[in-house]
């Protein structure tokens, strides 16, 4: 029998180191995303890693597309938890995968509880992860795991006490890709965003009075090619006004207190989830390394770093229906870390509740102080 090759050779070696390292990490109390940055890789590559090899705490099974039919088949396993996130804020959803469907790359899940929007372009790959629980009575963990080209997760979806296991076991099996290898890639820097002076802001704002549908802003942002919060800022007054990051704690606190019914909307650029009735139970946490607020209802679970908070931005949007009013937040970073609208269905003019509520939220300092010079 012939040597294996040196590079493979060095790969089974460094994969092993992973392996190992990674173990250690999530043992000492990490989340698998914080284990895989301690290790200067993505979540995705410290999976990649695991791939195919039996023994050890965690079990890594990849998977293969196409992506839409996966989920669709997820429907038979009954109540399954959806996760989806990004930098600074997690969105958790219980629910059953039904009414799931996909026009080219865009795909919809648009089951009672889990509502998805699905950009499958940027799924890149797919697992099936079987890790052990920390306490050895425990039963251990099954999900599916998916991510972009840069190893980024898209969109988790977790085994419940209520889902049916064969049907699980049944899915991965159907889409198994046994020998399937995944190379991830660095995430290229960020483009910014153009001056503003060189935005059309007169045209910007003409075309944002004249929106029917909040859909079309995405349209309007290519347009005029505007980043996000920069067209805030360019129509700011008119239509966007700076709030405290404060503001975020206290629209779910008074979201709870009157029990309004609220669409909370977190993404990343695979896959955006939306929550959408009330919240109950509101709860900061606070230690030495994060500032959170959370909500910890019964099938719906919300995780926002409130110490991440950079803006808070009320958006109105025109529309056929009437102006729907947005609260956003995003980190220092400019990435968009949550969405808060009033509930509301497609036809049906925004509660008034809901006006008032965003607009007792408090304003962002510096906007306070413009206010008062002027």
């Amino acid at each position: 029998m012939s040597a294996p090759h040196p590079t493979a050779a060095l790969a089974a070696q460094n994969a092993a180191q992973i392996r190992e390292r990674f173990a250690q990490a999530r043992a000492s109390g990490l989340r698998a995303r914080d284990a895989a940055e301690h290790l200067g890789l993505s979540e995705g590559a410290a999976l990649a890693a695991h791939a195919g090899v039996s023994g050890g705490s965690l079990q890594v099974q990849p998977m293969r597309g196409p992506w839409v039919e996966l989920l669709q088949a997820l429907e038979p396993c009954g109540p399954l938890m959806a996760l989806t996130r990004n930098h600074s804020t997690v969105h958790e959803k219980t629910g059953v995968y039904a009414k799931v469907s996909a026009t080219g790359p865009v795909g919809l899940a648009l089951g009672e509880d889990i509502d998805l929007r699905l950009f499958f372009q940027r799924w890149h790959a797919g697992f099936a992860v079987t890790e052990a629980a920390s306490d050895p009575t425990r039963a251990p963990q099954h999900s599916l795991q998916f991510f972009d080209a840069h190893g980024d997760a898209v969109h988790k979806v977790f085994v419940r006490e209520t889902t049916d296991r064969d049907a699980w076991a049944a899915m991965v099996q159907r889409f198994a890709a046994p020998g399937a290898q995944t190379l991830f890639t660095p995430a290229p820097a960020a483009t910014p965003p153009r001056p503003d002076a060189d935005i059309d802001a007169a045209g910007l704002q003409e075309a944002w009075a004249a929106m029917q549908d909040t859909h079309e802003f995405f349209g309007l942002t290519r347009r005029f090619d505007v980043e996000r919060q920069q067209s805030f800022r360019l129509v700011e007054g008119r239509f966007a006004w700076r709030l405290s990051p404060q503001a975020v704690t206290q629209l779910l606190q008074d979201a709870a207190a009157s029990a309004l019914p609220i669409m909370v909307f977190v993404g990343n650029a695979g896959c955006i989830q939306i929550h959408t009735g009330p919240v109950r139970t509101i709860r900061p946490l606070q230690s030495a390394q994060a500032a959170w607020i959370n909500v910890l209802d019964a099938g719906f679970n919300l995780h926002l770093r409130t110490d991440r908070i950079a803006q808070v931005w009320w958006v109105e949007k025109p529309t056929a229906d009437g102006v729907v009013t947005s609260v956003e937040a995003f980190d220092a970073d400019g990435e968009l870390m949550a969405m808060f609208f009033g509930a509301r269905k497609p036809g049906q003019p925004e509660r008034e509740a809901w006006r008032a509520l965003v607009r007792g939220l408090p304003a962002a300092a510096d906007a306070m102080t413009a206010e008062v010079s002027a």
